[in-house]
């Protein structure tokens, strides 16, 4: 099993590595890391090195690093969500799933019928998540998890990308997106949008996407859209 362990100030070059504390403890007390053992190093940004690792203690764990490189495991569609979250475990779960699946960011939303938005607590907690999940599964990039934004700021925000709301729609446009490109969609509350919110949306240049006959909970709708998008 390939140990990897997220270095965020990885040195193109190579050299001494310490790993920052919480890798460190996972490498020492969890993946039970011993001096000679080979290690995969990322940083988060599209990075990775091989690396030896040298010295290990409980709160502590050094490499010796070789040259890093560039290794591409994104899709060829940059996709960013913008989602009014579900509950903290349903939450950490969908980060986790996303990350996995090479979503670019996530915007959580503060929608009109939003029961709670995320406390800051549960923000780091779901930043951890992202690199837990890159970890496992290779990825060399972080999703990048924004601060939440109120859904009519998001609407308005202007971004050129290809823009979709979750609602249903005469007819279905995701299976017809461009190959590559940049796709923006956003993921109403349990309570679904408000007239209001998807009328704004729409003026601002947003398309309704259907997602079939049945509706579906937030992590199952953003996890569908995105295994499309990521294809």
């Amino acid at each position: 099993m390939t140990r990897r362990y997220f270095v965020p100030d990885l040195p193109i070059l190579g050299g001494l590595v310490s790993l920052p504390e919480a890798e460190a403890q996972h490498a020492s007390r969890v993946m039970r890391v011993q001096v000679g053992d080979d290690l995969v190093l990322f940083d988060g940004r599209g990075n990775e090195a091989t690396a030896n690792c040298v010295q290990v203690g409980r709160k502590e764990c050094h490499c010796q690093a070789n040259a890093a490189h560039a290794i591409n495991r994104e899709p060829k569609r940059e996709i960013h969500l913008a989602i009014a979250l579900p509950k903290p475990d349903r939450s950490r779960e969908l980060i986790e799933r996303l990350t996995e699946m090479g979503v670019c960011s996530l915007t959580p939303l503060i929608a009109q019928r939003t029961q709670r938005p995320p406390t800051d607590s549960l923000l780091a907690k779901l930043r951890r998540g992202v690199i837990e999940a890159c970890k496992q599964s290779g990825r060399n990039q972080l999703l990048d998890l924004k601060e939440p934004m109120r859904s009519e700021a998001f609407f308005q925000n202007g971004e050129q990308h290809t823009r979709w709301i979750a609602h249903p729609a005469m007819d279905d446009i995701i299976r017809d997106a461009a190959p590559s490109g940049s796709f923006s969609v956003a993921i109403g509350p349990e309570g679904g949008w408000t007239d209001g919110e998807v009328q704004l949306a729409v003026s601002h240049g947003f398309r309704a996407v259907d997602l079939g006959a049945r509706i579906y909970r937030i992590e199952t709708a953003a996890t569908a859209i995105a295994a499309v998008l990521a294809t």
